[in-house]
């Protein structure tokens, strides 16, 4: 029985057709995420397309043929990760490079890496419509396996670009049937050769900036369809292992009891009022726990838990790890229990430049958009070359902030806005 997926009637039910101009065209950018979100598509409205999938493959596939109908040159290395360029008139010149990614999380959204990726081809399509020709090269980049559903770490594509993935990790890395990255690359058409190969020189990029869905409530409780990314929060991952006495949960008296099921619930209750002490965009979550033997009637002998913690500022991440872990001691010492800590996890923040900020708000005000920043809790693959070269973000208005999930919606009118912004931002930085 055919399933009625109702995306591009949805987007253009609302659209302000005032919206397409200077050569960017609403529908045209609804039938793209129409057509897109009809690979992998799920009994629920959502998408399957793991990183390597052959999902992910013919929608790349699809994407190329879009890139080369726009006029740019295309070609995609042995990571899977796509690149399609514009020479400009100064073809020496470093590049301007927009971009996403197309797989998802199982079961997952519409617009969480395709509308960076269309938007960013959106502004080549304008330019041909127009007649204009870039001052600089302009790319438009598809990264493999961002969400890294595929192997349990995402990033794939834009860390092999970057040469960031090292050998010992290549030979480490196992997918959800077992496969390792070579077989995993032959099945995609590639070898684990290439995969290497992928590694180019990332510093002639000038500047790299992604449009994403803001996955979060800002820009909806502040009723602007588009935002400017304030950083991209480093993370980095806490375990914590308190250590106590195991006894008969009716035998052994209140009294004296070495409980550290009770002393990692006092860290927890803990943990969540640490943030505000160091600074507004900080946060640090408990997501995970175990206890062992983990018996009804059995005092625990040993707790373990991780802490997420991240911020965007290196400095008052480190300042929050070092809070907590103080905290984990404290409370121990207090319990008569030894606690273990490990760093298992660290992972560099991403801050965006000050006048990367201040031109992406001239772009926004241009259109009549007040400028909303936001910290991006979650990883990008703009943050991996951000460790690299300068980048910048924009987000979409995302409805109630849902992501990874088949509810996921931007409304056509927000992903137009952040098209014409993006545009003006990257003509802007052409002519610099």
């Amino acid at each position: 029985m055919a399933i009625h997926n109702p995306v591009f009637e949805e987007l253009m039910k609302d659209y302000d057709s005032a919206l397409s101009h200077s050569g960017v065209s609403g529908e045209r950018l609804a039938r793209r995420l129409f057509e897109l979100s009809q690979i992998g598509f799920t009994q629920v409205g959502g998408v399957k397309r793991p990183g390597f999938s052959q999902e992910e493959k013919t929608a790349k596939e699809l994407v190329k043929k879009w890139m080369q109908e726009a006029g740019l040159q295309v070609a995609e290395d042995g990571a899977g990760n796509v690149r399609a360029w514009l020479p400009g008139k100064t073809p020496d010149a470093k590049a301007i490079a927009s971009g996403s990614h197309v797989d998802s999380v199982p079961n997952g959204g519409n617009f969480d890496g395709p509308l960076g990726v269309l938007s960013a081809l959106e502004v080549a399509e304008s330019w041909k419509d127009t007649g204009y020709t870039p001052e600089k090269p302009y790319e438009v980049i598809i990264f493999t396996d961002e969400e890294g559903s595929r192997f349990n770490s995402g990033l794939s594509g834009s860390r092999a670009m970057a040469g960031e993935i090292s050998e010992e990790e290549m030979l480490q890395l196992r997918d959800f049937d077992g496969k390792g990255l070579e077989q995993v690359l032959q099945d995609y058409g590639s070898s684990l050769q290439a995969f290497k190969e992928a590694k180019r020189d990332v510093t002639e990029l000038e500047l790299f900036v992604e449009v994403h869905i803001e996955q979060g409530k800002k820009l909806e409780r502040d009723n602007q369809p588009v935002g400017i990314v304030s950083g991209i929060a480093g993370l980095a991952w806490l375990k914590a292992e308190f250590i106590g006495e195991a006894g008969h949960a009716g035998n052994t008296p209140m009294a004296g009891r070495r409980d550290p099921l009770v002393a990692a619930a006092e860290f927890i209750q803990k943990v969540s009022g640490f943030p505000e002490q160091v600074s507004e965009t900080a946060v640090a979550t408990v997501g995970k726990m175990e206890v062992f033997p983990n018996g009804a009637n059995v005092i625990p002998e040993r707790v373990e838990l991780n802490v997420d913690i991240r911020d965007i500022q290196e400095q008052t991440r480190d300042r929050l790890v070092d809070l907590i872990a103080s905290e984990a001691k404290r409370i121990a010492d207090s319990r008569g229990i030894k606690v273990n800590l490990h760093e298992n996890t660290k992972i560099q923040p991403i801050p965006i430049a000050e006048n990367l900020k201040g031109k992406l708000a001239d772009s926004l005000t241009k259109f009549g958009i007040s400028p909303t920043y936001i910290p991006s809790g979650a990883g990008h693959d703009a943050m991996v070359l951000g460790r690299h070269i300068p980048v910048a973000m924009l987000f979409v208005r995302s409805k109630e902030g849902i992501s990874h999930n088949p509810k996921e919606w931007s409304s056509l009118n927000d992903c137009v806005a952040g098209v014409h912004v993006l545009k003006d931002f990257i003509e802007k930085a052409m002519n610099e």
